[in-house]
């Protein structure tokens, strides 16, 4: 089975000048946690996912769990997102981003998702998006090609 067969297509996208809170409103309303990024001829950029909306709140990430030398105010870090909403896609997301073509076994592609613990990945050919693939979207294709019958 190939990525083209599973993939979602008629994705959100954005644009490295949109704001980071409307990129934002777009995941929560389409449930979705990561976003290409596209510019105007359709190439993709960059991907933006919600830990990349997050992790400005932390000074050193990774590095914000209390300790006796170096305790964090949580609170003080939540009082920052509204200052992270306010800015431009193109300061927190990854640029060129990791993708797969729509001919790759889906297979594949799990296996370079999960070296790099993604969820999802960018679906592009000659550098132009057409979707986006999850793990869900490949288990399920795996489910009703190989897995709905069996017992």
């Amino acid at each position: 089975m190939l990525v083209q067969e599973v993939m979602s297509t008629g994705v959100v996208t954005a644009f490295p000048t949109d704001s980071v809170r409307s990129v934002v409103i777009k995941m929560l309303s389409r449930h979705c946690g990561a976003v290409p990024v596209i510019d105007e001829h359709q190439n993709l950029i960059g991907l933006v996912a919600l830990r990349d909306v997050m992790l400005p709140l932390f000074p050193n990430f990774g590095d914000y769990i209390h300790d006796n030398v170096h305790s964090r105010d949580f609170t003080e870090m939540e009082e920052g997102y509204p200052d992270i909403l306010r800015k431009k896609i193109e300061s927190i997301m990854s640029k060129n981003p990791l993708t797969v073509a729509p001919n790759t076994p889906i297979l594949e592609a799990a296996s370079f998702m999960g070296r790099k613990h993604f969820r999802r990945i960018p679906v592009a050919e000659n550098g132009k998006l057409l979707g986006m693939i999850s793990i869900g979207d490949i288990n399920r294709g795996l489910f009703f090609q190989r897995g709905f019958l069996a017992q």
